[in-house]
């Protein structure tokens, strides 16, 4: 490509040049001569002169400006009428033939492998789908692909000028590059081209789409965009659609199911009722209805009795296992190679996967689920990483995939509210900012008021106030005042900011958010949660979560490979050494947790923090060792609250984690946790305390009185 594109503009240097010299040469073939001026001579001179037969003729150079419009004048002739149809004929023949659409393309199946060769999961176009005529696709499902896709299917020459220009007025105003693309312009883009966002393929794309209609009639691009176009998943074509999701043929398709279909192709993984966000299909669906409405395709009565329908969908048929996570990694592959590719390209997809270790995480979650209903909880889910490179070992999304559609939304990628498992972030950023684990802070009642917002008066979990602790005893117990107290301090952009830095990737302006976000107000994902704690675990360093090893292409060459992470340094080695002291002291949090509980290991150092969301819907449990991460959830998917009487740290998560965490640890000996060179240690409050070089001597150290919790008022 870069060779051409130094050819071609050789080409067109020397095309100016020569474009110029034949205009140059034109004019002056046809320019009159100039004589010269006559001048004053001697008599006998201008006798000499009168006797000649013919006079001189001297031609004087030409203006320069004459000179540089006759350059430009050879330049937009070589342009227009040698250089541009060059140029187009140069872009023609790097095209691929619209004669291809009828004959289909051979796919390839994409493999997905654990790290240990173990195949997972086969991703491919439904090789033995059935191509059907266009009288056997509904009339409803025709008219509803054309009201959402393309209202003016049967009028335009391949593409829409109207709606290229709104899209061109969005990508230049800076937003987000948009297509505007027709039937004809999505089924060139499914059948012929890559799925890369460019202008380049966006002109490739109206080029063929112009090209096709003048090879095909509109009804024979309708027929072979309905068994063309992909609609999630195996299902390649309005047959296989059909019956991957309702189970019978696409000419018994009702109004609503019609509409549904209609709605899925622009984005299969996020329409789809079993991908990531499986009830968005519904307000796709409506989206389709309404537009046939209002073009006059159906009445309004129709359109309420589509809505009210209550859709059955089959469940997926396919063997598969850690199907949360090879959905997962499907989705990933999508997103940064499109469906065609993956599904059509022979993809041989090395993951960081370890099945045995993701079968006994499985049962685990599923085992202590089971056991802890009395709580009102129904499902629980699990994440596995190794801090240092950021493979994901196991990933349990879920209790039971097959457990209908609940089942199949992937937990670990939902966002949910952390709980206190987010104040990392705050004492993080607090003791960046001089903070220590022996400052004290204050736990008694406090009530923040600002214009135009309610009150707000935070709790502590256990509904009572503990005086004056340390920052250690309120961090290890996970009193919420001193949290809020400390943020309003350290203030909510440097919270977010920090967050942010550690891996946080739902949370926008801090404008948005109160100082409740210390106590998990804001959603976040357990996949950005492990990234943070990661920091932690890696002493400051960040590593994001990546669950690829190698993907080779159907011919074997390399796309990508993961190499030795290097990470992000975002949090001081001092920092994460205190934190990571903090949430491995098991005595600091007695006080909460007694010395027993489901957080303590026996003979290991591991550091861990708890979360339980408002009205106890999402309860977390999330510790590490340096090369081991285990991230634990539980709740309700619909969001309702657990029982009351659930116990953070003692019911709910805890014992998940408890149970994998001691399994990873089984034969280890103990990580212990070693002080980088910028801690320095000082008698203080009753014990050995670390400090931050030069902080150590920023608070007072006399011991204070026993803590003695006062109730509420």
């Amino acid at each position: 490509m870069n060779f051409l594109r130094a050819f071609i503009i050789t080409v067109l240097i020397v095309l100016i040049a020569i474009g110029d010299v034949l205009i140059y040469t034109v004019r002056s073939f046809f320019r009159f001569p100039t004589r010269a001026p006559k001048e004053k001579m001697p008599r006998l001179n201008r006798i000499s002169n009168h006797k000649r037969k013919t006079k001189p003729i001297v031609i004087f150079p030409f203006p320069f400006v004459l000179k540089l419009k006759y350059f430009a004048t050879g330049a937009l002739f070589s342009l227009l009428f040698v250089f541009t149809p060059l140029l187009f004929f140069i872009f023609l023949q790097d095209l691929p033939s619209p004669k291809t659409l009828v004959l289909g393309q051979i796919p390839q199946t994409t493999k997905i492998y654990d790290r240990n060769g173990t195949l997972l999961y086969q991703v491919y176009a439904d090789q033995n789908r059935t191509v059907i005529p266009l009288n056997e696709v509904p009339k409803n499902l025709q008219d509803a692909t054309i009201a959402i896709e393309d209202k003016d299917f049967y009028k335009h020459p391949g593409f829409d000028a109207s709606a290229i220009i709104r899209s061109l007025i969005t990508n230049f105003s800076g937003g987000q590059l948009q297509g505007g693309s027709t039937i004809t312009q999505q089924l060139i883009k499914s059948a012929l081209l890559t799925p890369e966002t460019s202008i380049t393929r966006k002109i490739r794309e109206i080029v063929l789409a112009f090209w096709a209609e003048r090879l095909f009639t509109k009804t024979q691009i309708l027929e072979m965009y309905f068994n063309q176009v992909p609609y999630g998943g195996t299902a390649w074509g309005v047959e296989a659609a059909a019956e991957n999701y309702f189970g019978k043929r696409a000419k018994d398709l009702d109004l609503a199911e019609s509409a549904f279909l209609a709605g899925i192709p622009r984005a299969p993984s996020i329409y789809s009722p079993f991908g990531t966000t499986p009830d968005l299909w519904k307000k796709r669906q409506s989206e389709v209805l309404s537009r046939m409405k209002d073009l006059g395709y159906i009445t309004g009565e129709q359109k309420n009795q589509a809505l009210e329908e209550e859709l059955v969908f089959r469940q997926p048929q396919m063997p598969l296992h850690a199907p949360h996570f090879v959905m997962y990694v499907r989705d990933l592959l999508i997103k940064k190679y499109g469906l065609p590719f993956v599904e059509r390209g022979g993809l041989t997809v090395m993951t960081t996967l370890d099945l045995p270790l993701q079968e006994k995480a499985q049962k685990i979650v599923a085992e202590e689920v089971a056991k802890n209903t009395y709580l009102n909880l129904t499902n629980g889910a699990t994440l596995i990483t190794n801090p240092k490179n950021g493979d994901v070992l196991a990933m349990v999304g879920s209790k039971d995939f097959q457990d209908g559609i609940s089942g199949n939304v992937n937990v670990t990628t939902s966002l949910r509210q952390p709980g206190s498992s987010i104040k990392v972030v705050t004492y993080a950023a607090a003791i960046s900012k001089g903070f220590t684990a022996a400052t004290i802070l204050d736990d008694s009642p406090v009530t923040y008021t600002s214009p135009g917002a309610p009150s707000y008066s935070p709790i502590n979990y256990d509904g009572k106030f503990h005086g004056r602790p340390s920052l250690r005893i309120a961090f290890a117990n996970s009193f919420n005042i001193p949290a809020v107290r400390t943020l309003n301090q350290i203030g909510i952009p440097a919270f977010v900011e920090q967050g942010k830095k550690m891996g946080i990737t739902t949370w926008r302006d801090p404008k948005n958010y109160g100082l409740s976000i210390t106590l998990g107000a804001a959603e976040v994902t357990m996949l950005d949660m492990t990234t943070v704690y990661g920091v932690l675990a890696n002493n400051g360093v960040r590593i994001d979560v990546n669950p690829i090893l190698k993907i080779t292409d159907g011919k074997g060459n390399t796309l990508e490979k993961k190499e030795k992470a290097d990470g992000t340094g975002v949090l001081d080695e001092g920092v994460a050494f205190i934190i990571n002291n903090i949430l491995s002291d098991n005595q600091a949090r007695a006080l909460e947790f007694g010395t027993n509980s489901p957080l303590n290991i026996p003979n290991h150092t591991v550091p861990v923090k708890t979360g339980t969301s408002d009205n106890k819907r999402d309860n977390w449990t999330i510790g590490y060792i340096k090369d081991r991460l285990v991230a634990v959830w539980v709740g309700n998917n619909n969001g309702m609250p657990m029982s009351q009487t659930l116990a953070s740290g003692i019911t709910g998560a805890a014992p998940i984690w408890n149970r994998i965490m001691t399994m990873l640890l089984e034969g280890k000996p103990s990580q212990k946790l070693t002080p980088p060179a910028d801690i320095v240690t000082k008698t203080c409050l009753g014990r050995t305390e670390y400090f931050i070089k030069g902080t150590e001597n920023t608070v007072n150290c006399t011991p204070l009185p026993s803590l003695s919790p006062s109730p509420s008022p």
